[in-house]
């Protein structure tokens, strides 16, 4: 990894991907894993519901990982989220909501290949990890800046979606609530790195108009047309979780 790549002076850095936050990493006090359809949003609506969420690393189509979760939902006795349905918990963050009221108080193992991954290869190797997004871009800053110094570094990691064959895909809505956990963070700009402050300026500049964006954004376009119109509206809803997911024993748990 080249030097460069790992933004250097800044405190406050943003980068996208595995890849990305392994080059942010080094020194980070706090990293913010942020993927808005839906791993980060669904992770929102699980803690406000009063779930521990637990992310697991799979892959389309990869029947070993999938059944690895599953037996760790077994173990653990919790609730196993599924491919993105509307009947049943998964994925998809308006599964949560329906299942909320018989779920308070559980686990549910929440497998995804992007914010999942991320999430499981950066526990343990950075003393504070938080899922956000847009819904809980306010809450995710405020919890930042009670529990770290201002000078703390604090790497803020886009997931991304995946082209066919696996490679990243930038996503209009990580890099959205990116730039909203960013903003609200008010950090001097001199902290942010260039490509953090680029994803401010953009959600500035779609703030007041973020449902349709992401609703017309390319993922936001894909999920309408499977039928999750409705995961896209709440992904939009800013600041509508008035409390951080934060990491901790295995799990993303509501602090505020």
């Amino acid at each position: 990894m080249h030097a460069a790549h790992r933004q250097l002076p800044y405190t406050v850095r943003l980068d996208w991907g595995l890849k990305g936050a392994t080059a942010i990493l080094p020194g980070a006090q706090a990293a913010v894993v942020v993927d808005t359809l839906s791993f980060s949003t669904t992770v929102s609506v699980g803690v406000e519901a009063g779930l521990a969420v637990i992310p697991f690393r799979t892959a389309p189509g990869d029947g070993e990982l999938q059944a690895s979760a599953a037996r760790l939902a077994a173990e653990r006795g919790a609730l196993l989220a599924g491919p993105r349905s509307l009947t049943q918990l998964s994925l998809s963050p308006s599964s949560i909501l329906a299942h909320a009221a018989r779920s308070e108080g559980g686990e549910l193992v929440l497998p995804s290949p992007n914010g999942s991954a991320i999430s499981q290869h950066l526990a343990g190797h950075v003393p504070q990890l938080l899922a956000g997004t847009l819904r809980n871009a306010g809450a995710t800053a405020a919890w930042l800046s009670r529990h770290l110094p201002p000078s703390a570094v604090i790497a803020v990691v886009a997931a991304g979606e995946r082209w066919p064959g696996g490679a990243l895909r930038p996503a209009l809505e990580d890099q959205l609530g990116a730039g909203a956990i960013l903003a609200a963070l008010a950090r001097p700009a001199a902290q942010l790195s260039p490509e953090a402050r680029a994803a401010v300026a953009l959600f500035e500049a779609f703030r007041d108009d973020l449902p349709e964006q992401l609703l017309e954004s390319a993922s936001g376009t894909e999920l309408v047309m499977h039928g999750f119109g409705h995961d896209v509206e709440l992904a939009a809803q800013l600041d509508a979780c008035t409390v951080a997911a934060r990491y901790q024993d295995g799990a993303f748990r509501a602090v505020s």
